[in-house]
């Protein structure tokens, strides 16, 4: 049997100016003029979707910042191989970042840049010979410095090992910029997960000691989160799940953890980041923002538009 088709001389047709429309005209982008500013260059953005949450996140670091309030940044070690190292430790001496996480592999990177000016090995062709993960300074360093202080924490055994005996990069570490601000960077391992945890050179117990007291002094950060953001930025598992623990931490010690800005950005969406960095923790109240692109590209722009905002430009 053939089903005839719909008449449709009978549809209900509404009002285009009545109609409700998800995009106005005072919403779309403008036009880039040669010579413009990068404050040109934002306002120029389109007043939708990833474009405004960039702005949200923007406003949330600048104005937690005037308010006294914490902005914590989580960064896997993808940030710091895609070369971002240096914008975070400006980031970090103009006051708008007040602490950092990072994983293991994040440390191995940040001491890799600080002792050689290069870091990140070709994997492929070094787990052929076994060589990978091998580099002898890059062990002997980390696992020297936290067996001579776990109680000191990882971050900051081993940024103040970096700044004692100044390497030629010194001025490209994360770990020796939080240890000569005073800002706390916290090192979060998985045991057996890193390069340096097969070494002759490694003791397992003073770093988990150590790991164990940054993740105490994570829990001491967020703590005070109220009013401030929290940023996780290319850690898809490790650090989400981190950051969870010391929340659920914090608020059970009685602080009240709440009303706080949450960012996740990432080169694609993940279910963990996703749920436990921009909805779960801001469920009782604040506000979770998902942005999706690559990390040498957002994290600049994100950066630079909190700087020209903090300076009122």
């Amino acid at each position: 049997m053939t089903i005839p088709p719909a008449d449709l001389n009978k549809l209900r047709l509404c009002d285009l100016d009545l109609r409700q429309s998800k995009v106005e005209s005072g919403m779309l982008g403008r036009p880039w003029a040669a010579g413009g500013s990068l404050r040109d260059f934002v306002r120029g953005l389109p007043h939708v979707l990833a474009a405004d949450d960039l702005r949200a996140a923007s406003d949330a670091m600048v104005n937690a910042r005037l308010a006294g309030r914490p902005v914590i940044l989580a960064m896997g070690a993808h940030v710091i191989k895609v070369g971002l190292s240096p914008l975070i430790i400006a980031a970090m001496e103009g006051g708008l970042i007040t602490g950092l996480a990072l994983n293991g592999a994040g440390m191995i990177h940040d001491v890799e840049m600080a002792l050689a000016g290069r870091t990140s090995e070709d994997v492929a062709e070094a787990l052929a010979d076994g060589s990978f993960g091998t580099a002898r300074q890059t062990g002997e360093f980390i696992n020297q410095a936290v067996a001579a202080g776990p109680e000191m924490g990882l971050g900051l055994a081993v940024g103040r090992a970096l700044n004692q005996d100044p390497p030629a990069h010194l001025g490209l570490s994360l770990l020796a910029a939080g240890a000569r601000l005073g800002l706390t960077v916290s090192v979060h391992v998985s045991l057996g997960a890193d390069i340096i945890h097969m070494h002759p050179s490694f003791d397992g117990a003073a770093t988990g000691q150590a790991s164990h007291v940054d993740f105490r002094r994570l829990v001491a950060q967020v703590a005070e989160l109220k009013g401030g953001a929290y940023l996780n930025v290319g850690s898809a598992v490790m650090l989400p799940e981190v950051f969870l623990k010391a929340l659920s931490a914090a608020r059970n010690l009685g602080n009240q953890v709440k009303d706080f800005t949450t960012v996740n950005m990432d080169m694609i969406r993940h279910y963990r980041p996703q749920t436990n960095v921009v909805h779960r923790p801001v469920l009782t109240g604040g506000r979770g923002i998902n942005i999706i692109g690559h990390h040498e590209i957002n994290l600049p722009l994100l950066l630079a538009m909190a700087v020209e905002a903090q300076a009122g430009l």
